[in-house]
């Protein structure tokens, strides 16, 4: 069964605009609460977080509307952490945790993402059919057996405690001073209440949401303001979260950034050395850099790749049994901690490693020594398809052909957004540039 209105983060798109409209929302909600409710049984319960974008209200009540016509009783966490949603619709047995938001992307945009009561996210094939519902007349529920909705007061509290018991038992953060960007987002509260209760002094940066400003020049899309306050305020440590809290950067003392990969090798090496690395394997996507595939393989581990979507990176570790994956972008999945990528978590992962080494964060951000890449997006118009022009085809065979064997080119378009992302690797970086500019210009062409 095929999927249209899903992307690889669930529903996104700008406000206001289909499908992130308040009518396409209600049906949603709607098709949601018949595809969770098929016994046609009272007491069905679906959790519904969001970010702190203005739209959040709109799609919210929208959502709540829908879910509540066809019997399901809805729970209101307010602003939370997406990994907060997939916790909390375990922890309150739900059938269904709903996230509102559009992650990294800006404060006009904003998206629906949908968690089984597993925790995790729903699978292409239930995406498929809550699209087939939608497409189709969706059955309510009789007057007696419409859904309730209260607001949950404590959601982001529970998730503060739980975000704790992740953290190495008796150990505390006495004596770091830690920048926390929560980018104006869901975490802007909970990420510096759990650092400051672990001991921390804490320096919060991102934490004045006024609707519009979710990751307006802050958060893991923009580490520099982090790296500028680490700098200014002499910190040991940054941490930079993105609009929804699953994506993490860190930043050593010296203002230097570690993206994900780095983040990903250090708890790699760690974990193998405990012997508490299932599978002796990371997973990750193609994204990937090849440096860290080098670093793994020189340990003796493996790299298991996957498509760009921090849900395919879960679902090879559930099927494999593996407990350790993410993205290049930052998104950290530990299993034994959470259901998706958790950016606070990976963060408080990252201040153990540093409280046990005794080492300042430089040494050890930088795990490997990555192979030169570059990435470029290319922003093309609704409708179009560049990657189907031949010369553009062409220009991607000729580079794959000079590539072959000493790096790789990756042409994808993004889930969530209508750009083209264009990303290769080579030893060689002049032949590097010249490979992704030559692509580059082959889509502008096409794409104009």
């Amino acid at each position: 069964m095929s999927r249209s209105l899903f992307g690889t983060d669930g529903v996104r798109g700008r406000a206001n605009t289909h499908p992130m409209t308040a009518e396409m929302a209600l049906r949603l909600g709607a098709a949601a609460g018949r595809y969770f409710r098929r016994d046609g049984k009272n007491g069905h319960r679906v959790v519904i977080g969001k970010d702190t974008r203005l739209s959040g209200y709109m799609l919210e009540n929208a959502l709540t509307a829908g879910l509540t016509s066809t019997g399901m009783n809805v729970l209101l966490l307010g602003p939370v952490p997406t990994p907060a949603v997939g916790f909390l619709t375990r922890s309150m047995r739900a059938d269904l945790g709903i996230m509102i938001s559009a992650s990294h992307n800006p404060a006009a945009d904003n998206g629906i993402k949908f968690f089984g009561p597993d925790g995790f996210k729903l699978s292409d094939d239930a995406e498929a059919e809550i699209e087939a519902i939608i497409a189709g007349e969706i059955t309510l529920a009789q007057p007696q057996n419409i859904g309730r909705a209260r607001r949950i007061e404590d959601g982001r509290g529970r998730y503060v405690e739980y975000a704790k018991t992740t953290f190495p038992a008796g150990q505390r953060l006495d004596g770091l001073k830690v920048v926390i960007d929560c980018a104006n987002g869901a975490a802007y509260r909970a990420a510096p209440d759990v650092l400051w209760e672990l001991g921390a002094e804490v320096i919060p940066l991102g934490v004045d949401p006024n609707g519009l400003n979710i990751n307006e020049g802050v958060g893991s899309t923009h580490p520099e303001a982090c790296a500028a306050a680490v700098r200014a305020h002499g910190a040991h440590l940054g941490i930079s979260l993105d609009g929804d809290a699953d994506r993490v950067m860190i930043v050593d003392e010296t203002g230097a950034v570690a993206d994900g990969d780095q983040v990903m090798a250090l708890l790699a090496g760690r974990w193998a050395d405990a012997g508490r690395l299932r599978g002796g394997a990371l997973v990750a996507t193609v994204m990937s850099n090849l440096g860290l595939e080098r670093y793994l393989t020189g340990r003796g581990l493996r790299l298991e790749r996957t498509a760009v979507g921090d849900r395919y990176v879960v679902e090879r570790m559930r099927g494999a049994g593996f407990n350790l994956g993410g993205e290049q972008s930052g998104h950290i999945v530990m299993t034994d901690y959470a259901t998706t990528g958790d950016g606070l978590i990976a963060g408080l992962q990252f201040l153990a490693a540093l409280a046990d080494s005794g080492a300042p964060a430089s040494a050890l951000v930088r795990q490997f020594e990555p192979v030169p890449q570059m990435l470029k997006n290319v922003r093309y118009r609704a409708g179009a398809d560049p990657l189907g022009a031949e010369a553009v085809k062409a220009e991607i065979a000729a580079a794959e052909a000079r590539m072959a064997s000493s790096g790789r080119v990756l042409i994808r378009k993004s889930g969530t957004e209508p750009l083209i992302r264009v990303m290769a690797e080579a030893e060689d970086e002049a032949m590097l540039r010249e490979v992704v500019d030559g692509i580059v210009a082959a889509v502008e062409r096409a794409a104009a």
